[in-house]
C-alpha cells in the first residue's frame, strides 16, 4: 500500500521542479530610446512599464519590460534570451532609475563644454552611466587618433568616477542616435541587430538591385546591412539557372538569356527574331546551353623580333 504514495510523492515533487524549472519571456530595454532585448524570468505576471533588475556583465541594471516576447516557433529547441531578469526593481531603486537620464544629460553637456575647452577635434555621441556609480563611458568619434588625457583628468575631478573614452565608427553611432530608414522603419541597427556583417557592392549585383550609392546607402552613408538578409537565398537560387548572355536550345529554338528573376524561378530570353519571352522552371530546366565561340587570340610577338630584323 506504501507504493501508491511513493508514486504520488514522486510525481508532486516532479510537477513542483517544473513549475520552478519553468521561464517566462519578456522584451525589455534599458533605456527608452535604446534597444529591445529579450529577458528570461521566473516571474509570470511582469507587464508593460514594470521596472526590473537585469543581471549583465557589470552587475545589476534596471530595465523597463516592453512586452512579452513571442513564442518561440520550434518547441524542440531550447529558448534562449539575451538576459537574465533577477526581480523587479524595489522603490529606491525605481526613483534611481528614473534620474539616470538626466544625469547622463548633464554629463554629456559638461564633456561638450570641456572638449571645446581642449580644443579637441572629436564629436561626442553618447554618455552611458552605470546604475551602481562606479563608472561612466563617453562614446565619441573623430577622423583621427585624438590625445584626450587632459579631458579625462577633468571629467574624473567633476564626477569622482572611472571614465572611460570609446570611439565609434559611423555605424555604431548611426546604432546609438536611432532614426528611421528609407523602408519607413526604425534602423535595423537601432532596433534588433547585435553585430555588423560585412557588406560588399556584390550583394546589391547578386539581387539585381541598382547601383546608384543614393538607394542603396543608409543613414550612416554605408552600404544598407539589410543587403545580407537575402543574399544566401539569391545565391542558392541562382545555382543552376543559365547566366545572362548566354544562348540556350529549348525545343529546337536558340534563344538568348536576358534577365533572371531567381526567386520566381523564370528566364526572360529573346528569340533571334527579337522577341521576348518569360521561361518557367519547367521549361528552361533541361535546356542546353550553348558554348558561345570566342576569336582566337593574337599570338603575342616575341620580343626582341624587330631589333634583330633592324641589325
Amino acid at each position: 500500500m506504501a507504493e501508491p504514495q511513493e508514486e504520488d510523492s514522486n510525481k508532486q515533487e516532479g510537477q513542483e521542479k517544473t513549475k520552478q524549472e519553468e521561464s517566462f519571456f519578456y522584451r525589455f530595454r534599458f533605456r527608452d530610446s535604446g534597444q529591445e532585448f529579450t529577458g528570461k524570468s521566473s516571474l509570470n505576471d511582469l507587464l508593460r512599464g514594470d521596472v526590473v533588475m537585469v543581471r549583465s556583465e557589470y552587475g545589476l541594471e534596471p530595465a523597463t519590460i516592453s512586452s512579452s516576447a513571442p513564442a518561440c516557433r520550434d518547441a524542440k529547441k531550447e529558448r534562449r534570451a539575451s538576459y537574465e531578469l533577477a526581480r523587479r526593481a524595489g522603490h529606491e531603486e525605481c526613483d534611481r532609475y528614473v534620474n539616470i537620464p538626466f544625469e547622463e544629460a548633464s554629463a554629456f553637456n559638461t564633456c561638450k563644454k570641456l572638449i571645446q575647452k581642449h580644443s579637441l577635434h572629436m564629436r561626442l555621441v553618447r554618455v552611458e552611466c552605470f546604475f551602481n556609480g562606479s563608472k561612466m563611458i563617453f562614446y565619441f568619434t573623430a577622423d583621427k587618433r585624438v590625445d584626450f588625457r587632459a579631458l579625462v583628468k577633468d571629467l574624473v575631478q567633476e564626477f569622482r568616477t572611472r571614465v572611460e573614452m570609446r570611439q565609434v565608427g559611423v555605424r555604431h553611432e548611426t546604432k546609438m542616435l536611432g532614426g528611421v530608414g528609407t523602408c519607413g522603419r526604425e534602423l535595423c541597427c537601432s532596433a534588433h541587430m547585435k553585430k555588423f556583417d560585412s557588406v560588399s557592392i556584390k550583394m546589391a549585383k547578386e539581387q539585381d538591385l541598382p547601383l546608384n550609392p543614393a538607394k542603396i546607402s543608409g543613414v550612416c552613408n554605408r552600404l544598407l546591412c539589410c543587403l545580407t538578409y537575402e543574399f544566401e537565398t539569391y545565391k542558392r537560387e541562382r545555382k543552376g539557372m543559365p547566366k545572362p548572355g548566354k544562348k540556350i536550345l529549348v525545343d529546337g529554338r536558340t534563344l538568348r538569356v536576358k534577365r533572371q528573376n531567381p526567386l520566381q524561378r523564370t528566364l526572360l530570353v529573346v528569340d533571334q527574331e527579337g522577341e521576348q519571352h518569360l521561361l518557367t522552371a519547367a521549361e528552361w530546366q533541361n535546356c542546353e546551353v550553348l558554348k558561345t565561340e570566342r576569336p582566337p587570340k593574337k599570338k603575342k610577338k616575341e620580343k626582341g623580333k624587330k631589333a634583330n630584323k633592324e641589325k
